[in-house]
Order: structure tokens, then C-alpha cells, then sequence
């Protein structure tokens, strides 16, 4: 249950979007005693969410802990319930926007969604009510984009109490811990004026343990750009020092065990020797991290005044990196098949993992998307395993692992789900045509496939792996990619 049942949550909340943020958020709420009305659009794709939710049932698949619970319950309470009708809007106290807001090959925001819901909130608005933006954003556009078509639809001017409330409350939402992490993170808010946001500090602080934080709205868009760029540029880092481990003949993760292996030395706190390297891998996926450096850049572009002259920009570059890593990892396939006397052309390779990140169902903007494309361009055939998405649209998931490696001539690990833990170097020559692995992610112990006859590459790994040296994945050992 929420942190307190007072007045406040007596108010009328809507939020428009049932995806991985809109939903916890709404239950969340619901389960705090507010009254809670989720928004979809009926499409061909996302419609059936509507009839899901309305019988209790969790559209988001995989492990999400306490959310499934959660949700039977606020709907059998009759305290959520989801419509595709955004005249209700007329009805609610407080309204959260929770859409994509995806950017285009020029890596230039779209926001079709954003635009779309925004003005449908904005036929409904009536003086009084507080939109809270908490899709990411690109800096400067919720008083840029979303506050003029607010303004247009609705014929108010935006500003309580007169007219209508405007905050950007960014989410911090990771599939796997997505109800953990609204009520575990703080809560950053921006608003336009001081009763816009003291409104949403008293929303969020009835349902956020860690607090919450006011700002102005610039200050917090650039915030959550800033949160996902940062990550985006370490795991940049480490995918170049594993490019580099490779060509050195090293293993990148021995060399981060010890690089990490510097102590927490508070001491001298400006010369502390603490490291935290991340993990490289085989790309980058996920609605956040793909995109939201392009955001940052563009909020910069579009409303930065000073433009300093410097050469190059770390985090486009960072983008850039992370981007080709899939390509990279087709590199290492073509290596490996060369080496077992075989070219990628005709060759059949079985694709363990098309979810982005491990033990979930979440495909969007996966790695794995522009590595098929890469094996299509190279005249390869393929087979995608994943035992959590049950459909792309575009490519066709097999669900038993052992019907897609059988006539296999490669393997190529994308994804470290727990399943392939236990795909070994025995049950994997009773299935493939060709011995070759190419691991992505760690979780193979390279010198045992080496020493039972198999062609191994793998991210940050030495070409050539002597059998008699320990490799630092194995299978069973787990860790976030």
C-alpha cells in the first residue's frame, strides 16, 4: 500500500499511456488510495492492453515483482480501470502523460505520440488541473511543445489557478523493478509556477520513500537526459577498452575485475581511486538509453544560446560506438566461421536472446534488430530464440531453445538470459552442424568451449583463447548486462 491515505488521495488521477511507466504509475497510485484512470488507444497494436488491464490481468511479461499482485487488486477495488475515451479528462484533478517519445534516423525527436496526447488532454482541460508530463523529453520541449498545444486546445493560458497546471516529473523506471524503483528513487520535479508544483510534490510524496526534489522545468528535463547520457557514455567506455583487449589479445573482463578492484577511499575525497567500469557487451537497447543522449543534444541544438567550439562531442560519439556494437559482433561471427572453414554466406546461425535486456520481455530498440540486418545483408540464414517475447512483428521468435541451435553452423549469444546458462559445450554439440559460439555478453566460459573443440569469440575476448586458462564467464554466473 502507498505511504499514507489522507485527503489528498481522494483526488481523480488519469494517466494517458499503459506502457512500462504509465502502468506501474498507475497502480502505484491506485494502490495509495487515489482514483486512477489509465488512457490507450485502441490500436491494432497496444488495443487489447485496454480489456487486459480492465480484467486485472498484467499485460507486461517476464519477472515484474509485486506488480501483477498489485494490480488484481486496485481493479478488483474498482480504484483503476482503463478507457480509451479522453472525455474523462474533464472529470480528474491531475493528468500524466506517459508515451514514447521516440527520435528518427536523423536522431531528431518525433514526439507523434506526445503531440497526439497533448492535445487530446488539452480538448478536455478545464481551469484547476495540473498536467504532469513524465515522458523523457528533449530539454526545453514541455514549455517548447507540450504547453503551447495545451494552450491552443483547450483556450486556457497555462498557470494556476487561473488556468492549467504544467510539471515534467521524469520516471526512473528499469524493467524488473519497476514498482521498486517508483517508490525506491527520489522523485525530481519540475514545474511552471510554485502551486503547479507543490500540487505534484504532494502526489508524488504520498507514494515516493525516498523523496522528493523541486526544480524548474528546464533544470529537470536536462536531469533525466543527462541520468541515461552519463550511463551511455560508460558503457561507451567499456565497449571501446573491450575493442581495444581484443585487439591486445587481453581479456576485457579481467582487466575490469582488477581496474574495479581499486578501494572506496573517502579519505581524500577529491583524489579517491575508486573505478566502476561497466560491462561492454553487444549493444545498447531499451526506450531510454538509444535515445535520450540524441535528446539532450537536440534540446541543446534547438534553445542553447552559448555554443562553445569544442572538437568533438563525447556523448554523440559515445551514441555512435554503442550503435555499431551489433555490427561488431557480426565481425566476430564472420572471424569465427572463417576460422571453422566456413563464410557467413549460406551459413545458418541461431540467435539466443531478442529482448534487449536479460530474464524480461522488453524488445524495444533492441541490439539484435540491426545484427539480424547485418546477417541478412551478408547472405546469412537465422533462427531467433527468446523464451520471453512471444513476437517482433518483423522477425519470428522460436520458443524451444533446442529446435533453433539444431543444424545450426553458429551460435551467437545477444541476450543473457538465465535459460542459456546451462547450454554447454555437450548439449551444444549434439545440436549444431558447425562448432562456433559467439558470446555477447560474458556467460560462456570461453577456454572450456575452446578446449571441446568449438570456434569461440566473444566481446573484449582474446581471438585466439588458450583452452588451459579460465575464462571469466561460466555459465550460472549472473549479472546485469
Amino acid at each position: 500500500m502507498g505511504l499514507c491515505m489522507n485527503s489528498v488521495n481522494r483526488k481523480k488521477i488519469a494517466v494517458v499511456g499503459m506502457g512500462y511507466v504509465g502502468i506501474p504509475m498507475a497502480v502505484v497510485l491506485a494502490s495509495a488510495g487515489y482514483d486512477v484512470t489509465g488512457i490507450q488507444r485502441r490500436s491494432e497494436r497496444s488495443g487489447w492492453k485496454i480489456d487486459w488491464l480492465n480484467e486485472g490481468k498484467c499485460p507486461i511479461g517476464a519477472s515484474e515483482p509485486d506488480l501483477p499482485e498489485m494490480l488484481e487488486e486496485v481493479v478488483r477495488e474498482g480504484r483503476f480501470r482503463v478507457t480509451d475515451d479522453y472525455s474523462v479528462l474533464r472529470d480528474m484533478d491531475i493528468v500524466l502523460i506517459d508515451v514514447q517519445t521516440p527520435t528518427g534516423m536523423d536522431h531528431v525527436p518525433t514526439y507523434e505520440s506526445l503531440r497526439e496526447a497533448s492535445r487530446q488532454v488539452g480538448k478536455y482541460l478545464v481551469p484547476g488541473q495540473l498536467v504532469i508530463v513524465e515522458s523523457t523529453v528533449a530539454p526545453g520541449t514541455s514549455d517548447h511543445v507540450v504547453r503551447p498545444i495545451l494552450e491552443q486546445e483547450s483556450g486556457l493560458k497555462a498557470g494556476l489557478p487561473n488556468g492549467f497546471g504544467l510539471c515534467f516529473a521524469y520516471e526512473r523506471v528499469m524493467v524488473g523493478r519497476l514498482i521498486h524503483n517508483i517508490r525506491e528513487y527520489p522523485k525530481i520535479i519540475g514545474g511552471m509556477d510554485d502551486e503547479s508544483t507543490q500540487t505534484a510534490m504532494e502526489l508524488y510524496g504520498s507514494v515516493v520513500r525516498a523523496g522528493v526534489h523541486c526544480t524548474d522545468l528546464m533544470t529537470a528535463e536536462v536531469c533525466k537526459t543527462v541520468e541515461n547520457a552519463y550511463r551511455d557514455v560508460q558503457i561507451a567506455f567499456a565497449n571501446e577498452v573491450a575493442l581495444i583487449c581484443e585487439s591486445l589479445g587481453v581479456d576485457v573482463y579481467e582487466v575490469r575485475q582488477y581496474v574495479n578492484g581499486l578501494p572506496n577511499d573517502p579519505s581524500t575525497p577529491h583524489a579517491n581511486p575508486v573505478r566502476s567500469m561497466h560491462f561492454p557487451g553487444a549493444g545498447v537497447g531499451g526506450h531510454c538509453l538509444p535515445k535520450d543522449t540524441w535528446l539532450l543534444m537536440h534540446g541543446y541544438d534547438e534553445y542553447g544560446a552559448a555554443r562553445p567550439a569544442y572538437p568533438a562531442s563525447i556523448l554523440s560519439s559515445a551514441r555512435h560506438l554503442n550503435d555499431w556494437m551489433p555490427i561488431h559482433m557480426a565481425e566476430l561471427l564472420k572471424d569465427a566461421l572463417r576460422e571453422a572453414g566456413r563464410e557467413l554466406r549460406g551459413s545458418r546461425v541461431c540467435v539466443l536472446g531478442y529482448a534487449f535486456l536479460e530474464d524480461s520481455d522488453d524488445s524495444r530498440n533492441t541490439p539484435v534488430v540491426p545484427f539480424l540486418e547485418e546477417l541478412e545483408r551478408g547472405g546469412a540464414s537465422f533462427v531467433v530464440h527468446d523464451p520471453y517475447v512471444i513476437e517482433d512483428g518483423t522477425y519470428g521468435i522460436e520458443r524451444d531453445v533446442e529446435t533453433a541451435l539444431k543444424g545450426c553452423d553458429a551460435v551467437v549469444l545477444m541476450t543473457r538470459h538465465s535459460e542459456y546458462a546451462n547450454l554447454g559445450p555437450e548439449r551444444l554439440r549434439g545440436l549444431l552442424r558447425t562448432l562456433v559460439v559467439v558470446d555477447g555478453r560474458d556467460m560462456f566460459d570461453a577456454a572450456h568451449f575452446v578446449s571441446e573443440g568449438f570456434v569461440f569469440r566473444g566481446v573484449g575476448k582474446p581471438r585466439r583463447v588458450s583452452p588451459g586458462r579460465q575464462g571469466s564467464g561460466a555459465p550460472g554466473q549472473g549479472r546485469s548486462p
